[in-house]
């Protein structure tokens, strides 16, 4: 495994690793791995024959008081872990190696999918995350992408962002990966106290209970949104942030819900924001 930090080295390795029948698969991370980015590099190798994952926590992504300064990070036990998965070349650069010139003049908008759920609460976030994953994707120049089906609202815009601007990159998604009591692991959960973290289940039981109405022949995206409320205030350390029930692929909510709508919702445990969705089927 190759670990890179300048754009030279990875641009030199990338071409080393790249041939007409090897295909390059990039998984790009914000690092502090867990078992969901892991399944993402595995996705990788079934893609592609060269994987690069990018570790680097984007301060562009990180609006005022969030928690650019106490992002988890720990880049030795990363590389650990990428190194046993089989990862080709890990890029790890620094702020300055990414944005040279400081903080970019051209950015990639996101237009108005950013107005909804995540983007509606933290203004700018998804312009950040567009705009370096648009670099990452220019230095690396990889045959496809995959990104963790958690984050739901950036793998729609990424998508949407390779093809409106034909960048030329396949974009997949890899399902969300649970901790054994359904709680979506993030790195944000370390975060958790423990009482926190035992509450923090209610996200993903208000969305089996909503999951379970639709199933049952609920349609009602007002009645299967009371679910998730109700489930949410058995939880006294959860406090809901935005529930809705969407298309996926403009996100506008809907008032009757059809197979392939997603509940997607944001809460805080304590003072630490987490995230889910669900696609009802």
């Amino acid at each position: 495994m190759l670990t890179v930090r300048t754009r030279e080295e990875l641009t030199a390795a990338t071409r080393d690793l790249r041939g007409p029948s090897r295909k390059v698969c990039l998984v790009p991370t914000m690092g502090f791995l867990h078992e969901g980015h892991l399944s993402l590099v595995d996705r990788a190798h079934d893609l592609a024959e060269t994987v690069v994952v990018s570790i680097f926590v984007n301060p562009l992504q990180f609006g005022p008081g969030e928690d650019l300064g106490t992002y988890p990070r720990d880049e030795a036990r990363d590389l650990a872990l990428l190194e046993a998965r089989g990862t080709d070349v890990v890029f790890v650069p620094t702020v300055e190696e990414m944005y040279p010139a400081g903080d970019p003049q051209v950015t990639v908008s996101p237009g108005p999918m950013e107005r909804r759920l995540c983007g509606a609460h933290r203004p700018g976030h998804f312009r950040g995350v567009l705009t370096v994953v648009a670099k990452l994707f220019g230095l690396v120049r990889p045959d496809v992408a995959v990104f963790g089906r958690k984050d739901f609202q950036q793998s729609v815009l990424i998508r949407r962002m390779a093809r409106d601007l034909n960048l030329g990159v396949r974009v997949e998604t890899g399902p969300i990966v649970r901790e054994s009591d359904g709680l979506a692991m993030s790195s944000r959960n370390a975060y958790l106290s423990g009482p926190e973290r035992t509450q923090a289940v209610g996200l993903h039981r208000a969305l089996s209970a909503t999951a379970a109405l639709f199933g049952g022949g609920e349609r009602r995206a007002a009645a299967l949104l009371a679910a998730v409320e109700r489930e949410i205030a058995n939880h006294p350390l959860l406090s809901l942030q935005y529930a809705e029930v969407v298309e996926p692929e403009g996100l506008e909510a809907v008032n009757s819900a059809s197979p392939g709508d997603v509940v997607a919702l944001a809460a805080f445990c304590g003072t630490t924001r987490l995230i889910d969705n669900v696609e009802l089927s």
